[in-house]
């Protein structure tokens, strides 16, 4: 029979899940290693005027996710205002009314921002296409045709030109008619002016240079222009092309970034603080943000509890992997298939140490006792019930005591699994009848062993990292699997019986 399909099957789940880890490192920037430190960056921004004594609105603009950052949290504290969060032309704002607004009054927002390396999800405003009407008064006609022509005949296209523009007004080449222009206009403004005459569309947007501990601080204006679908953004005092890498865009569509309506006096300034934070609770809020997505299968979207209760479940087949491995390549045996399994899992709740004594006491107890209701010939459900019983009855005493005696890691024996527990010591015993106590003690060892191999990788930091936050890593684990029960050769306790053919 052709094993193809086979095959297929087992590269089909391999690819699909390391695509899915790869997607969702890249997409959602979950780190690979447990520990990573990301940079945050808590920015707050204070609004301060002067109330008239009547209704007053306040519209301020606010920053979106874009390349390089990332919009984690936003809080405001705005006592007897009411707020809203406005889209319009794909610019966020937040909006505040109240019916009195009377002296001094002052409107906070903070953010939290994280710094990252993703440049393909950016909540931009449109671009820029339409060009805006100017109109000159005379002399300023002469004087803006004048500039334009100088620094379009020393470019090439919109970015060189722009490049140009800027500098006819630098100190070092402003000449008449830029001196006269800057009389009656700010320097961005009549830049985006000369720009839109030229055909180049461009706007005035405004960033906030991020630095550690800078208190009371203003947005920079910055030049943006659209060319050839592209977006450009330059510095309007030097001309640089490219936005730095501690600029964070506030207002990229062009309006402006405070309206009060009612109130006078009205100023903006910020205060700004970095610091580093797991990455994992870093990108937590993205992940839930991001939960309707088909491809973002997140157990962050759960309730903390059931989150809890999904990390230790997905810990299981790390377990399984390493019974299959020791199992089928190596040849050991064990008590029950999985039931090592369940005892790692007991032993990431109980501590290895504390584990391994409470199991070994569980268990001889339990087979003495069960050695004594062989005697009674009963049916197999009802003595496997009274081995359960017994179990919960020993797990107790062993509780009680320990506590009694102030060994408070004692009572953490009670997350052993008591029916496994009791199968365990059922079969040992009927082994024990059967082969004798050499079995019972190679199968029991052999358990012991792959419990504490099997803890020893499930209570891995990284592996508990990458099994919770990668659910892809199921498929590989599956798919990996799948090849050990394929495999047909020796195993590795077998070879031993060929040490008198090495020794001729």
């Amino acid at each position: 029979m052709s094993r193809l399909p086979f095959y297929l099957i087992v590269a089909l789940l391999m690819v699909a899940g390391i695509a899915m880890s790869i997607h969702r490192h890249v997409q959602f920037e979950v780190p690979w290693t447990p520990g990573e430190q990301r940079q945050v960056w808590e920015i707050e921004a204070q609004v301060i005027f002067d109330g008239n004594g009547g209704p007053a609105k306040v519209d301020m603009a606010l920053p979106s996710s874009q390349p390089g950052f990332r919009v984690l949290t936003e809080h405001t504290a705005s006592p007897g205002y009411g707020l809203s969060f406005l889209q319009e032309a794909g610019a966020r704002r937040a909006e505040w009314s109240t019916r009195e607004a009377t002296g001094d009054q002052r409107l906070y927002y903070s953010a939290q921002v994280l710094v990252t390396d993703d440049l393909r999800k950016a909540s931009e405003a449109p671009a820029v296409t339409k060009l805006q009407e100017v109109a000159w008064e005379r002399p300023y006609d002469t004087a803006a045709e004048q500039v334009i022509s100088d620094a379009w005949s020393h470019s090439s296209d919109a970015s060189t030109f722009t490049r140009e523009l800027i500098s006819e007004f630098t100190d070092e080449r402003q000449g008449e008619n830029a001196r006269l222009l800057l009389t009656q206009f700010d320097r961005v403004p009549l830049l985006v002016r000369l720009l839109n005459q030229a055909g180049v569309p461009a706007q005035e947007v405004s960033g906030l240079m991020l630095e550690d501990g800078r208190r009371r601080q203003s947005l920079t204006s910055w030049l943006q222009i659209y060319d050839d679908g592209r977006q450009m953004l330059f510095d309007p005092t030097t001309g640089v092309q490219g936005r730095p890498d501690n600029l964070l865009m506030w207002e990229n569509a062009g309006q402006a970034v405070l309206e009060v309506e009612g109130g006078s006096n009205s100023r903006i300034s910020f205060s700004m603080l970095s610091r580093n934070q797991p990455a994992a609770a870093a990108v937590r809020s993205q992940l839930a943000e991001d939960n309707d997505t088909l491809l973002n299968f997140s157990i962050h979207s759960l309730p903390l509890e059931e989150q809890a209760l999904f990390q230790t479940i997905l810990l299981i087949p790390i377990g399984a992997l390493v019974v299959v491995l020791l199992r089928v390549l190596v040849g050991l045996k064990t008590s029950g298939t999985f039931m090592p399994v369940l005892i790692a899992l007991a032993f990431i709740q109980t501590s290895l140490l504390t584990g391994l004594v409470g199991f070994l006491l569980v268990v001889a107890t339990g087979l003495v006792i069960r050695s004594y209701l062989s005697h009674l010939n009963l049916l197999l459900v009802a003595r496997v019930t009274a081995v359960i019983i017994t179990v919960i009855a020993i797990i107790s005493i062993f509780t009680v005591v320990s506590y009694r005696m102030g060994l408070n890691a004692g009572l953490t024996i009670t997350f052993f699994p008591m029916i496994i527990l009791s199968w365990t010591i059922e079969r040992m015993s009927i082994l024990w009848e059967e082969e004798g106590p050499k079995e019972v003690l190679k199968q029991g060892g052999g358990s012991l062993i792959t419990a504490v191999l099997a803890y020893l990788a499930m209570n891995n930091p990284w592996i508990r990292h990458i099994t919770f936050n990668f659910l892809g890593v199921q498929l590989i684990l599956m798919a990996m699997i799948l090849l050990l029960g394929n495999y047909t050769g020796y195993r590795l306790l077998e070879l031993r019986r060929f040490k008198p053919v090495t020794e001729d």
